[in-house]
């Protein structure tokens, strides 16, 4: 599949486009790739979308070196992505550290957004003790003890080519300088996404694996996500760890289906 560019200032976010339909972009989460969603892909494709999958800044084959990850700069790179591919109305979908992005992008420019899809969502950023803090540390700065953390959000089920896919993962983190967008993407900023999603006025969807164990409860977490949002619905996806689209991309993609065909409604 050919690699797509699409200039921003700072650099250029890499996407790929599959399929033919309304248009869905998918962003990955902290340290992953477009590749993330190479299970779900597909199916949105057969079942009549337009996929674009993307690079998040630093990460994949989008540049590094920006200036800053937050995630309304992520949001920014998302909507240059639909302009690039003729314009929305589309629906956003980010998992974990994206989550927070399409978020930024639906309030930046609502008429290019039709929907978002929060995945894996956080709602708190969470008070870690010091032994945790240090983990978390060298986790951020080592591609083989990131590749290893990533290994443990597969808590019940794992994509057959999950070890190949981690094998490509930590390789491309151990080229100079990704790292870094890693650690960017999840620097606290203000204001934080949780302020801006009551000024989000299209549909969203909080989907969350229900063996998520980068959260203490993520049915609670998934209900306070979407407490957040004037139209929010919530739906928890049975058996699946942070990343439902490579663990359970069949149960994902009913729910997909399901908002989206809300959103061609609204």
């Amino acid at each position: 599949m050919t690699v797509s560019f699409v200039g921003r200032d700072g650099g250029r976010i890499a996407y790929e486009v599959h399929g033919r339909g309304p248009l869905v972009v998918l962003a990955h989460g902290m340290g992953e790739n477009r590749h993330s969603y190479r299970h779900l892909i597909p199916l949105l494709a057969d079942a009549g979308y337009r996929v674009a999958s993307v690079d998040v800044r630093g990460h994949g084959d989008s540049s590094t070196g920006w200036p800053s990850y937050a995630p309304a700069e992520v949001g920014g790179d998302l909507l240059a992505v639909v302009r690039d591919l003729g314009g929305g109305p589309a629906v956003l979908v980010g998992n974990s550290s994206s989550a927070a992005a399409v978020v930024f992008a639906a309030t930046e420019a609502p008429e290019q957004v039709g929907g978002i899809v929060l995945v894996g969502a956080f709602v708190e950023q969470r008070k870690l003790n010091a032994l945790i803090r240090l983990a978390q540390a060298a986790v951020l700065r080592s591609p083989r003890l990131f590749g290893m953390f990533h290994r443990t959000l597969f808590p019940v089920h794992r994509p057959a080519d999950d070890a190949e896919y981690r094998r490509q993962l930590v390789t491309a983190l151990r080229r100079p300088g990704r790292m870094a967008p890693v650690r960017g993407v999840i620097v606290p900023v203000q204001p934080h996404w949780t302020a801006q999603a009551p000024l989000v006025r299209q549909p969203v969807l909080v989907l969350m694996g229900s063996k998520d164990p980068d959260f203490p409860d993520p049915a609670g977490e998934a209900r306070a996500a979407r407490r957040l949002f004037a139209v929010a619905e919530a739906r928890m996806i049975a058996d699946a760890g942070h990343y439902p689209h490579a663990d359970q991309p069949a149960a994902m993609l009913a729910d997909l289906v399901d908002f989206m065909a809300v959103t061609d409604r609204a």
